[in-house]
């Protein structure tokens, strides 16, 4: 049987669980180091095939036109792959987005639609890329989207495309959202940024995990005092949260995270949030929910 849709297709958040910030190549782009850690929190897409070839959010987006929406982008690259493969354009599709994931939150919510919206494409249009295949082609469009396709928590090098699996602990996060949205452009290119960080490697990031139980401790995020100098909530959730255990921004913010060992720990937290800040837990996963799609 044909498939003609797929539905409730998630895209997960993701946090940094640190950041570090190596160098900087001739291209301007810097040279990071990392650990990505999928959250059980994000967007849900759905997908319908259609008797054109049109690709068409079906969801209004404010502040986001179609044509620069990464997920239409990533499906006209897989569409254009699969006509270079086999000749022929496959069919359109509609898609729709139940967006939670804020813009600017450094959740890599843009990043992880992208990735969904290739994983779900490459079944529906029996493209048969693999997994690789699939990395490589939305990389252009976003050093984190290869991370979701990857599927699994990584070890992150290079300008973050560089994954190796790594464990990391299976824990609560609460985070919150400042309700300020930072562009990523104005943290990399700030004066103040820390560039030359020593490079560490994943054996320091698992031997610390296994003495401590908890990535807590482990490094920091370069981003995140740039961050917080220019913007104050990010720099106020940080001092808040970090009064129930350390606290710290993920990738360029603002989003603001913790980590808890039960959920009664994180719902504890959340019920004393301030109004003003939009709050959620969610648990740690070890794999993205779709990557059997692969």
């Amino acid at each position: 049987m044909t498939l003609t849709t797929l539905n409730n297709c998630p895209a997960p958040a993701k946090l940094n669980l640190f950041l570090h910030v190596n160098g900087r190549r001739e291209d301007g782009y810097h040279l990071l180091q990392t650990v990505f850690q999928l959250l059980d929190h994000g967007d849900t897409l759905h997908f319908t095939l259609r008797d054109d070839a049109q690709l068409v959010r079906v969801t209004d987006l404010p502040g986001v036109p179609q044509e620069q929406d990464l997920i239409i982008r990533a499906a006209k690259l897989l569409q254009a792959e699969v006509q270079r493969r086999t000749g022929a354009l496959p069919r359109g599709v509609d898609i729709a987005i139940d967006k939670v994931l804020p813009m600017g939150g450094g959740l890599g919510g843009g990043s992880s639609d992208a990735a969904t919206a290739l994983m779900a494409l490459n079944r529906l249009w029996n493209a048969g890329l693999s997994r690789e295949e699939l990395m490589a082609l939305g990389l252009p469009l976003g050093a984190d989207i290869p991370f979701f396709i990857f599927g699994e928590n990584a070890f992150a090098e290079g300008v973050g495309e560089d994954l190796q699996p790594v464990s990391t602990p299976d824990c609560w996060y609460v985070v919150i959202e400042p309700g300020v949205q930072v562009p990523t452009a104005a943290i990399f290119s700030a004066e103040g940024l820390t560039r030359n960080t020593e490079a560490v490697t994943i054996a320091d990031f698992s031997r610390h995990l296994a003495e401590r139980n908890s990535a807590n401790g482990f490094g920091r995020n370069d981003l995140q005092q740039v961050a917080s100098s220019l913007f104050k909530p990010v720099a106020d959730a940080v001092e808040w949260l970090g009064a129930y255990g350390e606290a710290r921004m993920t990738g360029s913010g603002a989003c603001v995270f913790g980590a808890f060992s039960t959920q009664e720990e994180a719902d504890e937290v959340l019920s004393n949030v301030p109004p003003h800040w939009s709050a959620w837990k969610a648990k740690a996963l070890k794999q993205h929910p779709i990557l059997s799609m692969l």
